[in-house]
């Protein structure tokens, strides 16, 4: 029986979203804390706030450091970087102070994970406009992630118990979709896609699925030519190195094949393609890990819901989802540590 338990710093994301309810939420359950140790990074008394719509017992605890935390059920340890005024923030409603408090969350908790003073980062949902209002030039999450940890090739999965996806592009237009595309850059997410299905996930030999990027993957030109151009070539050049990858399939097929158990993972070319399919089956319990990272990090794959925030009606469930991934991933990460000394 594993009796490791890993800290997990959770990333309070924006202070006047639902991610202090959820974290409040999410918290309250003593299964959490059998598997890891939670740490939330943000603010107190945001927390404290959220406490009176949710009807929360749970108590908070300042810590300066990691290891100070008790990390027992029933009371959360905070890691407190801000200290909004109470009477200038609103649920739902934005500001520069609050913008900047989100960011600096998310910057201090990927410095404590690469130092290893915290085993993985689990993020609560951020606002992009909010993030771009207090300064950031990134468009969300992944791409802060990745220039912080100084990453090149990252990609952004969302996992489920049925279904993963993985985006060879992210959040860019629809029009801008096929220009972006190239058999180098599918042919890193393929890679990236089964290292971490092997490195991670724990799959002995993972099998990835493509899909294609027009109906009927193109059927042979007549839809576009993205598919025998761009992406037929990537699979070949994966294959070749031993992968198990298959494609392109008809963007309206392989969803389902993969749902069923036929792959482990299907790599989609646009943010849409992937995402539709996946909510529809993992809307409560879907995570979104970001892929090629020298960290773990893992997020709920929803937003910040600001027209419920501060009314208790937040689901927690992919909170507690991304938080179970996350310490499974430390602890897998751990064994294999144990293993090899």
């Amino acid at each position: 029986m594993n009796t490791y338990r890993p800290v997990i710093g959770i990333t309070m994301g924006d202070p006047v979203g639902i991610g202090p309810e959820i974290i409040l939420k999410a918290l309250s359950s003593p299964s959490i804390y059998k598997t890891c140790k939670p740490l939330i990074i943000g603010d107190t008394g945001v927390l404290k706030l959220a406490k009176k719509s949710t009807s929360s017992a749970l108590k908070i605890k300042d810590v300066k450091i990691p290891v100070s935390g008790i990390y027992q059920s029933g009371q959360i340890d905070v890691l407190c970087l801000s200290k909004l005024n109470k009477d200038k923030i609103s649920w739902g409603k934005p500001t520069l102070q609050t913008g900047k408090a989100m960011i600096k969350y998310i910057t201090t908790a990927i410095d404590m994970a690469i130092k290893g003073s915290i085993d993985a980062i689990v993020t609560c949902p951020i606002n992009k406009a909010a993030m771009r209002k207090a300064g950031s030039k990134f468009s969300g999450h992944t791409e802060l992630l990745a220039e912080h940890t100084k990453t090149d090739s990252f990609a952004m999965m969302l996992a489920g118990r049925k279904l993963r996806v993985v985006l060879a592009t992210i959040h860019i237009p629809l029009k801008n979709v096929s220009a972006e595309l190239s058999k180098e850059r599918i042919l890193k997410t393929i890679q990236i896609t089964w290292d971490a299905l092997h490195n991670k996930f724990g799959f002995k030999k993972p099998r990835i699925a493509v899909a294609g990027l027009n109906p009927h993957a193109g059927e042979e030109r007549m839809f576009g030519d993205e598919e025998e151009r761009i992406i037929s070539p990537a699979i070949d050049s994966a294959s070749k190195k031993g992968l198990d990858v298959s494609g392109p399939f008809p963007p309206d097929t392989v969803f389902y094949h993969a749902a069923n158990g036929r792959y482990d993972a299907v790599v989609c070319m646009y943010h849409d393609q992937g995402l539709i399919p996946f909510k529809l089956l993992h809307f409560t319990d879907g995570v979104n890990t970001t892929l090629g990272l020298p960290i773990i990090r893992t997020s709920v794959d929803h937003g910040t819901a600001y027209d419920i925030a501060g009314t208790g009606k937040a689901d927690p469930g992919s909170l507690v989802a991304a938080i179970n991934m996350a310490a499974e991933h430390a602890i897998y990460k751990h064994s294999l540590k144990v293993s090899s000394q």
